[in-house]
């Protein structure tokens, strides 16, 4: 169960500088493209939802396409679902709602290449769970059930919805493993200048930095009793350290990123009822790690340092030094992975997979919903098969979203 649980009252949800996550909840998902507003708001900015009973019946009529319901079926369960709105102010999915729910949201994700996998999520029905203390238990089940022996199960845990009056716990961490970022005097940050914002409300809050560069941060949750904090056993989700088949020395960086990413800070919404945490755990690209997490300017920034190792000439960018020491950072961490047995995909086998996948439901008459500009890889972009895709951006419901 990892280490125990220290109760906090902190002040607010998130500090200044705090860079709340990615986009994609799940398999392939990436750190944001842009800083500021734009990933601030909900994905559905352009789409605004309908009505509870609209979308309950919306979403019913999915259900009976999807889970094979008869006419009398659906009938029913509309007449059941539309009577409980009128009592009580919002309905209860069954458990086979849910389900297919929580994989519809997934399949229509558009900032998500990892969709085609949207069949095989497991979901663990935990919506009796509101109180810190439950919600931190079950994150910890979380990880233990999605991770054996560098194995990764699609998976998410879907905790108490939003009611007519009770906003239903929320984690505020934007994925369960984070590591700490510390800004400095000089105005750098030592770690991962994504987290700062969280670190300082942890640090206020009574958690003990302790100045690393991977430094995991706690997991921060609000429920029905108040918020509070944990430390999460690290052995369900261990680092992989990262070296190069080829240059001993990147070793020497120290450089570590965690197995698996599990996204926790979107809000997940089926047929008009919310259910604000809903951690879901899918299996990273290689080109997330090596290319945004430990090449970006506003991340670890490691390109200058690689770049100088390999002897290259960065005294200006036509000698496309950055190029050259973007390919061998993502060659370490494939490397890296695969060393350690932890599973891992490289964008061109990923980005294969979802033309293939895209081409089956276009051939069947479907339309494939997705952002170009998330689909295609940080990398080499060219070189692969979605680069000359187009695709309608459409947001569809279920999904998750973001504020």
């Amino acid at each position: 169960m990892g280490k125990p649980q220290v109760r906090q009252q902190l002040r607010s949800a998130s500090g200044p500088g705090d860079t709340r996550g990615p986009g994609c909840p799940v398999t392939g998902h990436r750190e944001p493209r842009r800083s500021g507003g734009a990933d601030e708001r909900p994905l559905n900015a352009s789409s605004q939802p309908g009505t509870l009973p609209e979308e309950a019946v919306a979403f019913l009529r999915t259900c009976a396409v999807e889970l094979g319901w008869d006419t009398a079926r659906y009938r029913q369960r509309r007449t059941e679902v539309l009577a409980e709105i009128a009592r009580t102010g919002t309905y209860a999915h069954t458990l086979p709602e849910l389900e297919i729910g929580a994989k519809l949201a997934w399949r229509n994700h558009t900032r998500c290449i990892g969709q085609l996998y949207w069949r095989t999520l497991v979901v663990r029905d935990r919506r009796e769970v509101h109180t810190v203390d439950g919600v931190l238990d079950e994150l910890e089940r979380h990880q233990e059930a999605v991770y054996q022996d560098g194995a990764i199960r699609p998976t998410i845990t879907v905790f108490a919805p939003e009611g007519p009056t009770t906003p239903g716990p929320q984690i505020v961490n934007a994925q369960l493993v984070r590591y700490a970022g510390y800004r400095q005097p000089d105005g750098g940050v030592r770690g991962d200048p994504a987290n700062t914002g969280l670190t300082e409300e942890l640090v206020a809050a009574g958690w003990q930095p302790r100045s690393g560069q991977f430094d995991r941060l706690p997991v921060l949750v609000r429920g029905s009793d108040g918020e509070g904090w944990r430390e999460l056993d690290p052995t369900s989700c261990p680092d992989v350290p990262l070296s190069h088949p080829d240059h001993d020395w990147l070793a020497d960086f120290g450089l570590r990123w965690y197995a698996y990413p599990t996204v926790s800070d979107m809000r997940m919404e089926i047929g008009g009822v919310s259910y604000p945490a809903a951690p879901f755990t899918g299996w990273y690209v290689g080109a997330e790690i090596g290319a945004r997490n430990f090449g970006d300017v506003e991340r670890y920034n490691m390109l200058p340092a690689v770049a100088k190792s390999l002897g290259l000439d960065t005294s200006e960018d036509r000698t496309l030094w950055k190029d050259r020491a973007l390919i061998e950072l993502n060659a370490a961490v494939l490397s890296s992975y695969a060393a350690a047995g932890v599973h891992l995909v490289d964008h061109h086998t990923m980005t294969d997979q979802f033309h293939r996948y895209t081409q089956a439901r276009r051939r069947s008459g479907e339309v494939v919903h997705a952002e170009w500009s998330w689909i295609v890889p940080p990398i080499t972009a060219s070189a692969t098969p979605v680069y000359r895709e187009s695709y309608d951006p459409s947001v569809l419901r279920p999904n998750f979203f973001r504020g």
